[in-house]
C-alpha cells in the first residue's frame, strides 16, 4: 500500500511511461487522424524550430521522463531525481564497456607478443582472439595462481607451510585406578618369580630345586591398591610417493613390551620423575592404493588379533612385515601377512670372557644364541550387507631359539659372576606361567660340597619350544546401528609343545608331590581359547557413546610365551582361566571411562587367584 498519492504516481512510472508510449505522448499524434492539414503540418514538425523549453536529452529514456513532465503525469523533482539516477546507469555502463575493451586490448596485444615469439619470422599472426579463449587464459592463469598461493602460503596467512601439513601428532593420556584382591589359599611360597632370577643375580639352588624360602617370589597374598598413568604422544609424516615414517614416545615403569603403565610412588617414589621410553619407530611403504603395505622398524603388531589371548593389545613388533589385501568380489577382501622379528640379539661381546678349565690363562666367548620370530597369517574379510560383516584367519608363528639350551657339562661357578656358556638361552624378559628348567650343569666339587652347597648359582630357561598355531574370527551386527552386536573368538595351540619332554624336565607347573622330594606330576599344558562378547557403539568417540563386554579366558602354561600376553588378566601371563566383565562410557569428546572386572585363577601348578579392578579415565588427541 502507498502512503501518499506522490508515492503512488511514482511507482506507477514504469506502467504511465509504458502505456504513454502508445497512446498519450502528444495530444497532437492523436489529432493527426482527424486534421486535414496533417500532410503540412507533420512536413513543417520536421524542421527544427527555436524554442524557450528545455533542449531534448539524446538519451530516449530522458526524453520520455521530460515529456511526463510536461504532459504533467510527473513532478520536476521526481523527474530529476529519474533522470539522474538514468544518466548514472549510463555512465556506469559506458565505463564498464570502456574497461573491458582496454583489459580486451590489452589481452589481445600480449596473445599477438606471445605468438610473435614463439613462432619464427615470416609466420602470419592473427591479432583478433576469440572471447572463449581469452576466458581460458584467465581460467588457467587463475588456476596457476592460486596453486602457486596455497605452496608458498601466501594466499592463507597463518597457515603451516605445505611441508608442515604432512606431518600429523597424535597422542592419547589415561588416568588408572587398580585394585589386586587376592583370595585366601593362595601359596605363596611356590609363586616363583623367574623373571626376577633371570634378569638378576643367578639363584643358588644348593638343593637341586628350587628353593621357595630364598627364592624371589610375586606377591599373592597382600592386597594391593594402585594408581597409574599412561601418556602417549607419536608423530607421522608423509614423505609423498607412498612413503610414511613415525615414531611415539610413551611412559612406563620399564621397558616390559606389555605395558606403558607408570605407577605413582614407583621409580624411587618422593615425586620423582619418570622415564620416557621410544615406544615407536618406524618406515612404512604403501602402494597399489594401499592393498600393499611394508613396515620397517618397531611398528604395530602387524597380525590381525580380535582378542588378547596370544598377543597383548599395544605390543609393538621389531623388524619388518609385509601386509596385503585386495578385494576379489564386492565386500569379499582376502589378506596376509607375513614378518620377522628378532627377539633377542646377542651382544657382539657376549658379555665376559670365560676361562678355560683346562687352561685358564686362554679366554673364550660366548657363543651368540640370537632368538627370532617368523610369522604368517591369512584371512579374509566377508561384508554380506550393510548389517552383517564377518571376519577370519588362521596364522602360525615360529619362534626359534627362545628354548633353554643346557649349558656344557661341568661349568664352574665359584661365585655369582661366573657364567656358563648358554646363560643367553634364559628369557631376558617374562611375566608368568611359563615351564622352566635349569639351565646350567654346575661342576660339583668341593668348592659347592658337590653340589649340597653353597655355590650352586642357577639360571633357568623355558622348557619348551614354542610354534602356534592360531585361528580367529570376529562376527559384527550391525543390524541396530549405532549399536553393534560383536562375537569374538580366538584359539591357540602350541604344536612344538613335548608333554614328555616337559614330563622330565620342567620344574614347575607340576601338581602336589608324592613325597620324598619326588616332584608331582607336570599339569601345564599347550592350548588355549577365549570367547567374548561386545554390545554397544564399536568406537567410544562422543559423549554418551557405550558399549559393555563379557568373555572367559582358558590360556594353558605354554600355549604361547608368556611374555607377550595380556598383562592385566590375571596380573599377566598364561596357565590362566576365568571370566571378565566391562564397559566403556563417552564423557565428553574423544574423553570416555572404563571399567573391567577379571578373575582369573591358575590352570596346572601351585593354587594361585586374583580379581582385578580397573577403572580408567582415557583421553585421546
Amino acid at each position: 500500500m502507498f502512503k501518499t498519492k506522490a508515492d503512488a504516481d511514482w511507482r506507477a512510472i514504469p506502467v504511465a511511461v509504458s502505456l504513454c508510449a502508445l497512446t498519450c505522448v502528444s495530444p497532437a499524434l492523436g489529432q493527426s487522424a482527424k486534421d486535414p492539414d496533417a500532410p503540412a503540418k507533420q512536413a513543417d514538425s520536421k524542421r527544427p524550430k527555436v524554442s524557450s523549453t528545455k533542449p531534448t536529452s539524446p538519451n530516449a529514456t530522458v526524453n520520455l521522463v521530460n515529456l511526463l513532465v510536461k504532459q504533467g503525469v510527473l513532478k520536476q523533482d521526481q523527474a530529476d531525481d529519474l533522470i539522474k539516477q538514468a544518466e548514472d546507469e549510463a555512465y556506469v555502463a559506458r565505463q564498464a564497456a570502456r574497461d573491458a575493451n582496454a583489459k580486451a586490448d590489452d589481452a589481445t596485444k600480449a596473445a599477438t607478443a606471445a605468438a610473435a615469439a614463439a613462432q619464427p619470422p615470416g609466420t602470419r599472426h592473427v591479432t583478433y582472439v576469440p572471447e572463449i579463449v581469452k576466458q581460458q587464459l584467465r581460467d588457467e592463469i587463475k588456476k596457476e595462481v592460486m596453486a602457486k598461493a596455497e605452496k608458498e602460503n601466501w594466499a592463507s596467512p597463518g597457515a603451516y607451510p605445505e611441508w608442515a601439513q604432512r606431518i600429523h601428532f597424535y597422542g592419547d593420556v589415561r588416568m588408572r585406578y587398580q585394585g589386586s584382591y587376592f583370595p585366601t589359599g593362595n601359596d605363596q611360597a611356590d609363586a616363583i618369580n623367574f623373571n626376577a632370577i633371570n634378569t638378576g643375580s643367578p639363584f643358588d639352588n644348593s638343593q637341586g630345586n628350587v628353593n621357595p624360602y630364598f627364592a624371589p617370589t610375586y606377591n599373592v597374598t597382600q592386597n594391593r591398591d594402585q594408581f597409574k598413568f599412561r601418556g602417549r604422544l607419536g608423530m607421522e609424516a608423509d614423505l609423498t610417493s607412498g612413503f610414511t615414517a613415525g615414531f611415539r614416545i610413551a611412559t612406563g615403569d620399564s621397558s616390559s613390551p606389555v605395558s606403558t603403565n607408570q605407577t605413582f610412588g614407583n621409580s624411587g617414589g618422593n615425586f620423582s620423575k619418570y622415564s620416557l621410553w621410544l615406544d615407536r619407530g618406524y618406515l612404512n611403504y604403501a602402494t597399489w592404493d594401499k592393498d600393499l603395505s611394508i613396515s620397517a622398524g618397531r611398528f604395530d603388531n602387524p597380525f590381525w588379533s580380535p582378542t588378547d589371548l596370544v598377543w597383548y593389545k599395544e605390543i609393538g613388533f621389531d623388524g619388518f612385515a609385509i601386509q596385503a589385501k585386495h578385494e576379489v568380489a564386492e565386500g569379499y577382501t582376502p589378506f596376509a601377512v607375513i614378518g620377522a622379528a628378532p627377539v633377542f640379539n646377542t651382544d657382539f661381546n657376549a658379555g665376559i670372557n670365560l676361562g678355560d678349565p683346562n687352561n685358564p690363562n686362554q679366554p673364550i666367548k660366548l657363543a651368540s644364541h640370537d632368538k627370532w620370530l617368523v610369522g604368517g597369517q591369512v584371512g579374509f574379510d566377508a561384508r554380506f550387507n550393510a548389517d552383517y560383516s564377518f571376519r577370519f584367519a588362521a596364522a602360525y608363528y615360529d619362534f626359534s631359539g627362545v628354548q633353554g639350551q643346557l649349558s656344557s657339562p661341568n661349568c664352574i661357578v665359584a661365585s655369582a659372576s661366573d657364567v656358563c656358556d648358554t646363560d643367553y638361552t634364559r628369557p631376558s624378559f617374562a611375566q608368568k606361567g611359563n615351564s622352566y628348567f635349569a639351565l646350567r650343569d654346575i661342576y660339583r666339587y668341593s668348592g659347592n660340597n658337590y653340589g649340597a652347597g653353597p655355590g650352586m648359582y642357577q639360571y633357568f630357561g623355558l622348557a619348551s619350544q614354542f610354534r602356534p598355531a592360531v585361528v580367529s574370527a570376529e562376527f559384527d551386527i550391525a543390524e541396530f546401528n549405532p549399536v553393534h552386536i560383536i562375537l569374538d573368538g580366538e584359539y591357540v595351540v602350541n604344536t612344538a609343545f613335548n608333554r614328555a619332554w616337559m614330563e622330565a624336565t620342567a620344574i614347575n607347573n607340576r601338581g602336589p608331590s608324592p613325597g620324598n622330594n619326588v616332584p608331582g606330576a607336570f599339569n601345564g599344558g599347550n592350548q588355549g581359547w577365549l570367547g567374548k562378547i561386545t554390545v554397544g557403539n564399536k568406537e567410544i568417540k562422543h559423549l554418551w557413546d557405550w558399549n559393555v563386554h563379557a568373555g572367559y579366558k582358558y590360556l594353558e602354561s605354554d600355549a604361547m610365551i608368556d611374555a607377550f600376553v595380556d598383562s592385566d588378566f590375571g596380573l599377566g601371563g598364561t596357565n590362566l582361566k576365568g571370566y571378565f566383565v566391562g564397559g566403556n562410557l563417552g564423557l565428553a569428546e574423544n574423553v570416555w571411562g572404563s571399567l573391567r572386572w577379571m578373575s582369573a585363577n591358575n590352570i596346572g601348578g601351585v593354587p594361585y587367584a586374583v580379581d582385578v579392578l580397573l577403572v580408567d579415565v582415557n583421553a585421546r588427541f
